[in-house]
């Protein structure tokens, strides 16, 4: 620990976010930064604590002391070497990540002022992009095996860079037109700059990495055999030897997310103007990456009442999505209670994750936020929306135990809307049982989480991978 008494002079500095009349009239970036003499002082505020209850929180298990106390130091590459160790790509995280080692900190527990572990990673990585620290590795020593990776979202990327880094041969299939998943088309660019996947994407390229994109491969559902999946892969890339139904790869890795949104059937689900919410961020992505929507095409809030139906990160997306498409309100709605107000949760106490009520730059920007509402009915007039019923509801526990039950309060009433986002969360995909050679990952095998967790899932899968093929 470089300053013994920093916790206690020091208080927690946030680089807080670009003012709201600036920033809601384009896509850049919304989180500012610090100076790198304020950065170092955050930094040295990490107590290095007896037990840090940041390596248990985080999922890659990183190791903040270690790279907190050497970026306090001014030593930037020994920072991102450390932060490199655990994380393969922490301009992500430090941009995006719910930061659960935060909340994990001693410091949280002390006074609500923890470490910026999350600032401080993008930080790092960014000096040590700037200053020429993170180069391509061109000695990867190959084993001459092949595998492939069937998605390029976070838990792919992370399972093809460290079976990259191994020796394997990797080649990595996207159904989509370029590498990230959700990174590229669910999060805003306000959140994550496009350029940052890019960025990244070169260097594995450059280490070797092959990326095949535009290429959907049939990933088969629960009780059917894997035979086209497998098939698929073979006849793109047959063996040498020409032997009949083999291919080039010595194992599989799964990772393509999870594909399907919860759908919301209530009657009128079919009018124009209601629609999943990564439709609307995935397309105005794709736009500011220069691609051309007919106007018939083009999903756009500007200059309509816009309903968000989900309460969570995808629904605040799609609020600051709409105020930068210009529309005239936003409305929020949330069919479960409204979360804990407050830096404590007595339902998760200390380090565990406080699920408290989280207010985002988005919603800073301009929403009315309702919970505890019901979604009955879309309503509309020659075929488009004009508004929603919905109704107010109770959770009263259940006397047979589980899941509370759902209880009417009050009338119905019609919130006005020509614009509805269905932001519920994804179903957890179901698998077949596959060969011994094939492995599953991330949100594919463990239902949508963060991005963190992905690329944890992403690691671990990519040693389960090398375990398996140097036993064989």
């Amino acid at each position: 620990m470089g300053n013994p008494k920093a916790f206690l002079e020091i208080h927690r500095q946030e680089a807080g976010y670009r003012p709201i009349h600036d920033r809601i009239h384009d896509f850049g970036e919304v989180e500012q930064t610090l100076s790198s003499r304020e950065r170092k002082l955050q930094a040295s505020r990490c107590m290095d604590c007896g037990v840090p209850f940041c390596h248990w929180a985080c999922p890659l298990g990183n190791k903040a002391p270690e790279w907190n106390d050497a970026l306090y130091k001014g030593d930037w590459e020994l920072a991102y070497r450390l932060l490199n160790s655990t994380n393969p790509f922490p301009e992500f995280t430090g941009r995006i990540c719910p930061a659960l080692c935060e909340k994990a900190c001693v410091l949280n527990r002390f006074n609500h002022e923890p470490t910026t572990n999350r600032e401080d990673e993008a930080a790092i990585t960014e000096m040590a992009f700037q200053e020429g620290f993170i180069q391509p590795k061109t000695d990867i020593k190959r084993n001459g095996k092949k595998v492939a990776v069937i998605g390029a979202g976070p838990a792919g990327l992370a399972a093809a860079n460290d079976l990259n880094l191994m020796g394997y041969q990797v080649t990595v299939f996207e159904k989509n037109e370029a590498a990230g998943g959700l990174l590229r088309y669910g999060i805003p660019n306000f959140k994550l700059n496009k350029a940052i996947i890019d960025r990244r994407i070169a260097l594995l390229e450059q280490e070797g990495i092959e990326f095949k994109y535009n290429n959907p491969l049939p990933i088969p559902p629960r009780g059917e055999g894997v035979d086209a999946l497998l098939k698929a892969l073979n006849e793109q890339y047959p063996s040498p030897s020409g032997e009949a139904g083999k291919g080039v790869f010595d194992a599989v890795v799964i990772a393509t997310g999870t594909p399907t949104a919860r759908d919301l059937k209530a009657p009128g689900r079919e009018l124009k103007g209601v629609h999943f919410a990564l439709e609307l961020l995935s397309q105005q992505n794709r736009v500011l990456a220069g691609i051309e929507f007919s106007k018939d095409e083009r999903i756009t809030a500007k200059g309509k009442d816009v309903l968000v139906i989900g309460g969570g990160d995808t629904g605040s997306d799609c609020i600051g999505t709409a105020h930068r498409q210009g529309c005239k309100s936003v409305t929020q709605i949330e069919i479960m209670p409204k979360p804990v107000e407050g830096p404590e949760d007595p339902q998760n106490p200390w380090p565990e994750w406080p699920r408290t009520l989280k207010t985002t730059s988005s919603h800073e920007e301009g929403c009315t936020r309702r919970w505890n509402i019901n979604t009955l009915e879309f309503l509309g007039k020659d075929g488009k929306l004009t508004g929603v019923k919905v109704q107010e509801i109770d959770w009263k526990p259940n006397p047979e135990g589980g899941r509370p039950i759902m209880v009417e309060k009050g009338e119905p009433e019609i919130i006005k809307a020509e614009l509805v986002l269905l932001a519920m969360g994804f179903l957890k995909p179901e698998h077949p049982e596959y060969p011994a050679n094939v492995f599953v990952c991330g949100d594919a095998a463990n239902g949508a989480s963060l991005v963190v967790r992905a690329m944890a899932s992403g690691r671990q899968t990519a040693l389960k991978v090398n375990n398996y093929l140097s036993k064989k």
